[in-house]
């Protein structure tokens, strides 16, 4: 798994978890439908963290909170 895929992840559980969809979300973080769309879409190759902030601000989340997860703990430094 790669970090677009954990951050995709981590939305898709926080919707479930707080019982929203992404268009719900997209109301909430004040983001538009097409860009939560392109990152759960893999198609987004780095979502900023401008985005992030304002995905957690709309889940009511911290940015630690957000990557506080395993799947993050594991993910390997990625250098291109």
């Amino acid at each position: 798994m790669n970090t677009q895929q954990a951050v995709a992840r981590r939305i898709l559980q926080l919707c479930r978890s707080r019982q929203i969809t992404p268009n719900g979300l997209s109301n909430l973080a004040a983001i538009p439908q097409s860009t939560i769309k392109s990152i759960l879409n893999g198609e987004s190759q780095n979502p900023g963290i401008v985005t992030i902030k304002k995905l957690c601000d709309g889940f009511n989340v911290t940015l630690g909170e957000f990557f506080s997860t395993e799947e993050f703990d594991r993910l390997e430094q990625e250098i291109k």
